[in-house]
């Protein structure tokens, strides 16, 4: 079942990415009864317009999101990539280029915790360490590095990057935690490195979010599914309801779009207001 959530007040009659080619990475989502932050995201910026070439290491979840797409008229591909091989990423951006003709937008909506074998410091193996490494942070810098190129020759570009509250907040996994920190000073010093290429780069901090990513693996374990959202809801500031990928997406399409066209190199916490709570 798709998120109620809709954002139906998102349509193409308002189009900010005409002519606009996009890249999203994890674009696929985990099942469930929600939609997911990269699916809501490719969606959005089709919505608005962009062509969108859909990655994800699973092509079934990225065929899902371009029929989500084609069925509204958008325009969407596919392609398969472990975005930590370097030969993947840079095949992925040269991709979009031969489909579409140009990169616009890069979307980096990638990461992982417990599934990849996160842990508290003291429990966390070395294997698992590298395998967060690889995911949030190397495979980030990756497709960054083949994306940069094509944007500098453009003399324009937009990168968003999906860090986490986590980085932030109190946080009990210390991979997830130390590799989303990372993402933000990696987008940092692009912002610095590209901005005389008239390339931008912003990160986006969800917070607590009712995606599938977040909710299934916890009704998985055993939780009743209203018990998860219930307790979850009631640590969100803001009307005590976590938020969509509907908003995730929503900021990174303005990110993304000519109107953030003198924003770069910052943070933008979509959380509902925990950032500021004290105490």
């Amino acid at each position: 079942m798709q998120d109620p959530a809709a954002f139906e007040g998102f349509s193409a009659t308002a189009a900010r990415l005409v002519g606009k080619v996009a890249v999203v990475v994890g674009g696929g989502q985990t099942p469930g009864e929600t939609i997911g932050n990269g699916r809501a995201t490719a969606v959005l910026l089709a919505r608005h317009g962009a062509s969108v070439l859909v990655v994800d290491s699973d092509q079934q979840r990225a065929l899902g999101t371009a029929r989500q797409i084609a069925a509204e008229g958008g325009t969407a591909s596919t392609f398969v990539a472990d975005i930590t091989v370097e030969e993947q990423c840079r095949a992925l951006v040269q991709t979009a280029v031969d489909r579409y003709g140009r990169l616009d937008c890069l979307h980096n909506n990638v990461g992982m915790s417990l599934a990849a074998g996160d842990a508290v410091p003291t429990e966390l193996t070395e294997d698992a360490f590298d395998r967060l490494v690889d995911i949030n942070l190397k495979g980030m810098w990756l497709t960054c590095k083949h994306a940069v190129p094509v944007m500098r020759a453009q003399g324009s570009g937009s990168i968003v990057n999906i860090s986490s509250m986590a980085a932030w907040a109190t946080y009990p996994y210390f991979g997830y935690k130390a590799t989303k920190a990372a993402v933000i000073a990696l987008t940092e010093q692009l912002a610095a490195g590209e901005a005389a290429h008239n390339i931008r780069a912003n990160v986006i901090l969800p917070g607590l979010m009712n995606t599938p990513m977040a909710i299934e693996s916890r009704v998985a374990a055993g939780t009743p599914r209203e018990q998860v959202v219930a307790e979850r809801d009631r640590q969100v500031p803001l009307g005590r309801r976590m938020g969509s990928a509907w908003d995730v997406a929503a900021a990174a399409l303005f990110l993304h779009s000519e109107e953030a066209r003198f924003i770069t190199g910052v943070a933008l916490p979509v959380d509902g207001g925990a950032s500021v709570r004290r105490g």
